[in-house]
């Protein structure tokens, strides 16, 4: 499981913004939230559940095949291309 502090500063954004989100993913059942405490203050851990990796893979096949779209169209010669 991951802190969510450590999620905010890796994708750079605010506490109200990744709140929304993963509370969006948990919804969905893409990701399980876990609160506690440790000796200092209050944590909230998300780990990514079986459905959302499954997601993820989908999404990150379908952004591979667009590049590959993409690189196949940037390799023909120009007269191809119209």
């Amino acid at each position: 499981m991951g802190r969510l502090d450590f999620l905010r500063n890796s994708v750079g954004t605010s506490d109200s913004a990744l709140s929304k989100q993963v509370s969006a993913l948990a919804a969905a059942g893409y990701v399980v939230v876990r609160r506690g405490q440790d000796k200092r203050a209050r944590r909230t851990y998300v780990q990514l559940a079986p459905r959302g990796r499954s997601a993820f893979q989908r999404h990150a096949a379908a952004l591979e095949r667009i590049v590959a779209l993409a690189r196949d169209s940037a390799d023909r010669p120009a007269a191809d291309q119209q």
